[in-house]
């Protein structure tokens, strides 16, 4: 699922259950510092800047870094004083900002690239000041034969299931929970993002609003939010926790590529 461009279905979603989350942790009208780390095309970025807010982004990509700034560039004067962009990646946050520099940090693509999670994890917590959010996005390794088994690819969709106990996914729900309470910035809320398989939102408004209405409430519901084909997980710095119900599984440290030649990088 690409949530890079904003017309697809991954982007509008996570707006909706971000500005859900903003506005629970900070109230309305607020003008907050965010930090989008390996942020593509910043889609977010670039409307959390119209909203007012002070974005900085975070980018190793060369190219991508160049194509958010050819998007920058036709925005008016205003939203383009709130961006600031720097080289580098989800692991390079420690060598940018000072603890408790942001009230948000966005992690939409880079923790599933990174070569060491849990130091990545922890460096995007250290510099959110506290009461600060938290938003990632990963594939949701628990439900890899979902996307094959709908299209009747019933080799990959074998070879998908038990694929994260087999290889030991680090970036799963319930070690994510564990691993957020353990620096600090406890689970709050997790979402499903892409339930029902679709991607492209439909031209007709009406009949995209009551698709966006529908991915809604089942990427919030159980049992469906844990079969999404990405969960969007939400933290706060220094929080009580909330929403702890997690699916089951196998737990670990050892990463590795999807089978069935699938891709599911956000980017």
């Amino acid at each position: 699922m690409d949530v890079n461009d904003p017309g697809r279905l991954g982007q509008r979603l996570l707006a909706r259950q971000l500005d859900e989350q903003l506005s629970a942790a900070f109230g309305a009208g607020q003008k907050l510092r965010v930090l989008d780390v390996g942020l593509g095309r910043g889609v977010q970025a670039l409307r959390l800047a119209r909203a007012g807010h002070t974005v900085t982004g975070l980018q190793s990509d060369p190219d991508l870094r160049e194509l958010f700034e050819k998007e920058l560039a036709d925005e008016d004067g205003e939203v383009r004083g709130r961006i600031r962009l720097h080289e580098g990646g989800s692991e390079d946050t420690g060598a940018h900002f000072l603890p408790g520099t942001f009230d948000v940090v966005l992690c939409h693509a880079g923790l599933s690239q990174a070569r060491d999670p849990g130091t990545t994890l922890a460096g995007l917590a250290r510099v959110l000041g506290a009461g600060g959010l938290l938003s990632l996005l990963i594939r949701n390794d628990a439900a890899l034969a979902m996307r094959p088994g709908r299209s009747g690819d019933w080799d990959a969709a074998l070879a998908a299931i038990g694929f994260p106990e087999r290889t030991g996914s680090a970036l799963r729900l319930e070690t994510l929970s564990r691993s957020l309470a353990g620096i600090g910035t406890p689970l709050r809320q997790w979402y499903g993002v892409g339930v029902f398989g679709h991607h492209d939102v439909p031209d007709d408004e009406t009949k995209a609003e009551k698709m966006l209405d529908a991915e809604e409430l089942a990427g919030r519901s159980d049992p469906y939010r844990s079969v999404a084909a990405m969960l969007h997980i939400c933290g706060v710095r220094g929080g009580a926790g909330g929403d702890a119900a997690a699916p089951t599984g196998g737990t670990g440290g050892r990463r590795d590529s999807a089978p069935g030649g699938q891709t599911f990088s956000p980017s």
